[in-house]
């Protein structure tokens, strides 16, 4: 009976690794695509030009 759950928790982890496989890479890039954009974001607040804040009003 032992062989037989993992024959089959084995196939589930087969299929489960075929048929996700292509959704997690993506996921792995918008990932990673997100990160560089955030690090290009913070790399151009910190080069920004600092100056005097407006006053409120003004």
């Amino acid at each position: 009976m032992r062989t037989t759950r993992t024959t089959i928790g084995a196939a589930i982890r087969l299929a489960d690794r075929v048929l996700l496989a292509p959704g997690r890479r993506q996921a792995r890039l918008n990932a990673w695509t997100a990160v560089c954009e955030n690090r290009r974001h913070a790399a151009e607040r910190t080069a920004a030009p600092v100056g005097p804040r407006p006053r409120a009003g003004q």
